[in-house]
Formats: structure tokens, C-alpha cells, sequence
């Protein structure tokens, strides 16, 4: 049998009546749109990521260009970030007219060098946009000191990282305000899409709750110009009953991971990823690097093992992006990462005989050449 890169089978499978139960339970109650499974969610994913306010919305992309619309970014403004990212930090960033300004990478995490930001700032910067990725966060220390000191806004992209934790406290609560997602494949996942904006301005949570529903308030008269972005109600049921069991399936993400630490070490040129002190990892995903990474893929691959590259090309490097002016060259270290990274298969329910065949292939790989 071929060894998935993720799967949500198992889980359904070990969950499917508990699962239908929730999904029936909102269809009898007649509310199927913001209403209480919504509300609900949203106050205890936000005090789960030590935040006071979460609203709900239709995908992460969408949390992301909300929550920069809400802090009041637009045209002729610019935005820091990075370019081994996702297409919607950057997609979301374009949709509000401001432009992005890329920051290169740190070679040992991938995450942005913060020491780089203050040479790409501008009279134009308005808002630093570190991306946590992997399942690890960004130097938050010193991007909230970098963007007191500049009077910048700090908009933390939490889509791969729910849960991570940067000196006790969970990514997303630095900041004055957090993207996530709930995509099928994140660490906490929905049966469709979703997204959450958390903050603790109640302030911004009343924008951002108006700026998702047409800018209305009440009686359907839009105080201001908004759009349509809804978190469903099956959605938000369907994750608040996740989240009552997500720490027990990053606990096993990080037993996967430290299994294949203790194989993996030493092996061949692979280097594995890194903690840095002071941090938790949650694993959302298990990226290794290798010089070799394309003839170990497609070894992989030949036996069955599906592993992916988070992300082949950067942003700043594809044609849809290239009228921001970046070419070869111009972030070197996230130009290499792009032709080193290779992401093993990694999640809860990934079973102990799939592992065992990843690491024995990686061994036989290195033990070949």
C-alpha cells in the first residue's frame, strides 16, 4: 500500500458517528450561518491562542486580507514579508492594493531574518507580516520590537502553526491581530474551509465582524463597505470538537517527528529541522533538507511514499508576481531552501509500519550512493 502524505481517513473512520452526531445536531437547530456553533468557536479558539476575540471567516486567505483591511492597509502602503510562503499571504496582500516587500530567510529555520527587516523598511511600510511556518514560529521578540520602534502593525500568519508557542505564549497573541486557517490539511482542520482572525482589540474584532457581513451591524444597513466572508456554522461546530482533542494530536505529531529524528540523524547530507530555545514546534509539517532532494523524491516516490516540497518555487520567482520587480538572485537563501526542502509524511493517525517504511527507504537511499 502506497504511504500518504496526509490522510483524513482515520480519523473519520475512528470518528464518524461522533462527527454525523455534531453535523445533525446543527441541521435540526435551523441556524446554519453565524450563528451560536460560530460564536462558540470563536471564543474558545481564541482563548485557546491566548486571545480575547476571534471571528470567524470564510478561508485563511480571506483572514488574511480582512484582517490587513481591517488594520486599515491599502494602496500605497507596503507590507513585509517573505517569499517561501503560500500564494494567499502574498494574493491577500495584493487584494488590498498595498505591495509586498520581500525579506529573506534564516538557513537555519526558513523563518524571516529579522535582522534584514530594517533595510526593506520605507516611508511607505505600514505592517510586518512574518508567515510561521512548518509549525514553528517566527522571531516574535524582535519583529514586536522592530515594529514598536517603526510604528508598524505586526499581522502574524498562523496557518501552519496553530498551537506553536514563542516564550510560553501562543503564536498569534503577539501581534495585533492573527490569520489562520482551517484548510483540511492543517494542524486543526476542517471538513471543508474556514479561517479565523484572532485579536485582543475588541475594537478591530467589531470592524473585522462588520467588514465580513457587507460592513453591516443590524437591520441590514452596511455602516461601512464590506464583503462576504462567513464561517459556517457545521464548519465551526465541526472544529470546536476538534479542538477538544488537538493537543493530544500535536502530541502524537511530535512523536512521529522524534522518531524520525533518532533515525534520521546523521544520515547522508539531510539536515532535519530545528527548535530554537524558547519554543515549541507543533509539526505541521516534517521538512528535512538535502542537496539530493529531487533524486530522493523520486526514489521515494518509486516505492510508494508520498513526500511534497513546501514550496518548489517562491513567490517572488513566478510570473503571476513578477510585476513586483524581484528576480533570480534577489533572496538568496529562499532560493536555495526551494531546491533543498522535501516534507515526509507527517500527521496524527500516520501509522507506526508507514513510518518505519518512510525511514527504512531514506536509510536504503543514502545507504545506495
Amino acid at each position: 500500500m502506497p504511504v500518504k502524505f496526509w490522510s483524513y481517513h482515520p480519523q473519520w473512520d475512528a470518528q464518524r458517528a461522533t462527527l454525523m452526531a455534531t453535523v445533525e445536531r446543527v441541521f435540526d437547530s435551523g441556524r446554519l450561518i453565524l450563528g451560536p456553533e460560530v460564536s462558540r468557536f470563536e471564543a474558545s479558539f481564541a482563548a485557546y491562542c491566548h486571545a480575547t476575540c476571534g471571528v470567524g471567516v470564510a478561508s485563511g486567505t480571506d483572514a488574511l486580507f480582512l484582517a490587513l483591511k481591517g488594520l486599515g492597509i491599502g494602496a500605497g502602503d507596503e507590507v513585509i514579508t517573505v517569499a517561501n510562503t503560500a500564494i494567499p499571504t502574498v494574493a491577500a496582500i495584493r487584494a488590498t492594493g498595498a505591495t509586498p516587500v520581500f525579506v529573506d530567510v534564516r538557513d537555519d529555520t526558513g523563518l524571516i531574518d529579522c535582522k534584514l527587516i530594517p533595510a526593506a523598511l520605507t516611508s511607505r511600510s505600514r505592517c510586518l507580516l512574518p508567515v510561521h511556518l512548518g509549525g514553528l514560529a517566527a522571531d516574535l521578540a524582535e519583529l514586536i520590537s522592530l515594529a514598536r520602534s517603526q510604528g508598524l502593525f505586526l499581522l502574524e500568519d498562523c496557518a501552519q502553526a496553530t498551537g506553536a508557542t514563542y516564550q510560553g505564549k501562543k503564536a498569534g497573541s503577539f501581534g495585533d491581530a492573527a490569520a489562520f486557517s482551517f484548510y483540511p490539511t492543517k494542524i486543526l482542520g476542517a471538513y471543508g474551509d474556514g479561517g479565523m482572525i484572532i485579536t485582543s482589540s475588541p475594537e478591530l474584532a467589531e470592524k473585522l465582524r462588520r467588514l465580513r457581513f457587507y460592513g453591516i451591524e443590524k437591520n441590514y444597513y452596511a455602516e461601512e463597505e464590506g464583503y462576504n466572508s462567513r464561517l459556517d456554522e457545521v464548519q465551526a461546530a465541526l472544529l470546536n470538537l476538534r479542538l477538544q482533542g488537538l493537543d493530544a494530536e500535536v502530541n502524537q505529531r511530535r512523536r512521529i517527528a522524534a522518531r524520525y529524528d533518532a533515525a534520521l540523524a546523521g544520515v547522508g547530507d539531510l539536515r532535519l529541522p530545528i527548535i530554537p530555545a524558547g519554543q515549541s514546534h507543533q509539526y505541521y509539517l516534517y521538512t528535512v533538507r538535502t542537496r539530493r532532494r529531487d533524486e530522493l523524491l523520486n526514489f521515494l516516490a518509486a516505492r510508494g511514499i508520498e513526500c511534497r516540497i513546501n514550496y518548489p518555487t517562491p513567490i517572488h520567482l513566478m510570473r503571476g508576481y513578477a510585476l513586483l520587480g524581484y528576480g533570480p538572485g534577489s533572496l538568496p537563501v529562499t532560493e536555495q531552501l526551494a531546491g533543498e526542502i522535501l516534507s515526509l509524511p507527517l500527521y496524527p493517525d500516520l501509522p507506526a509500519v508507514e513510518q518505519e517504511e518512510v525511514i527504512a527507504a531514506i536509510q536504503t537511499y543514502y545507504g545506495e550512493i
